[in-house]
C-alpha cells in the first residue's frame, strides 16, 4: 500500500471527493471538498466506526439535532464510515434515531481519508470516532478522536465552532476556556502577561 501522509491540525486537507447519500434527497451524489470551500464555507468532518452498531446512532442523531445550527454558521457537516454510501441509505432507513438527519452520509470504504486523517484502527478496519474542524482556506483547526466505547458531545462542538469563527473574524483575540458568544475574550500582550484572573474568571 502506498504510504499516506497523516495530516494534523494545522495542515490543509487534500481535495477529497467522496460518494455521499443525501438523507434529505433519498438519493446517492458526490461531495468534494474544493467545491464546499469555494462557497466560502466551513467543513466538519465526523467520523463514526461503522453503520448497524451502537454508539453511532446515538452520535449521528445528537449531531443532527445541531445541524440547522451548524449550518446557520456557514458549515457544512459530512459523517463519515467506512461503510459504502448504499449500506448508509439501508441504515438510515431502518434505524428509527436515524430518522430525521438531514446532513451527507459520506463512504470511506478505500479507507483512504480516514487513513490521511488519523483515525483509521487497522485492528478493526474501522474509523475512530474522529470530528475536524476545517477553515474555508482549507485547514484544519480542531481534532478530537475518542475510542470506540465513548461517544460526543455536539454541544461542544458547536461551541468550539463558534469560537473559531469568532478568532477568524477577530484575529487579536483568543477564547478562554468555556467560552460562548457574547461572553468575555482576551487579547494577547505583555500587559496581560500573569493577569489573566485579573480580566476573566472561569467558572464551573
Amino acid at each position: 500500500m502506498e504510504d499516506i501522509k497523516i495530516l494534523k491540525v494545522g495542515d490543509k486537507v487534500l481535495d477529497f471527493e467522496l460518494d455521499v447519500y443525501y438523507p434529505e434527497k433519498k438519493d446517492f451524489g458526490k461531495l468534494k471538498f474544493s467545491d464546499i470551500f469555494k462557497r466560502g464555507k466551513w467543513i466538519i468532518l465526523f467520523f463514526y466506526p461503522a453503520d448497524y452498531t451502537f454508539v453511532c446512532p446515538t452520535e449521528l442523531a445528537d449531531v443532527g439535532v445541531k445541524y440547522q445550527d451548524i449550518k446557520k454558521e456557514g458549515v457544512e457537516l459530512v459523517s463519515i464510515s467506512t461503510d459504502t454510501h448504499y449500506v448508509h441509505y439501508a441504515w438510515q432507513n431502518s434505524e428509527k434515531m436515524l430518522a430525521d438527519i438531514k446532513y451527507p452520509m459520506g463512504a470511506d470504504p478505500t479507507h483512504i481519508i480516514s487513513r490521511t486523517l488519523g483515525v483509521y484502527d487497522e485492528a478493526s478496519g474501522l474509523a475512530l470516532r474522529g470530528t475536524f474542524i476545517i477553515d474555508p482556506d482549507g485547514k484544519i483547526l480542531a481534532s478530537e478522536v475518542n475510542y470506540f466505547p465513548v461517544g460526543r458531545n455536539s454541544d461542544e462542538l458547536l461551541r468550539r465552532l463558534k469560537a473559531f469563527k469568532y478568532v477568524r473574524e477577530n484575529p487579536l483575540q483568543v477564547c478562554p476556556a468555556k467560552w460562548q458568544p457574547g461572553k468575555k475574550t482576551l487579547t494577547p500582550g505583555k500587559d496581560l502577561v500573569g493577569k489573566v484572573g485579573d480580566k476573566i474568571t472561569v467558572s464551573g
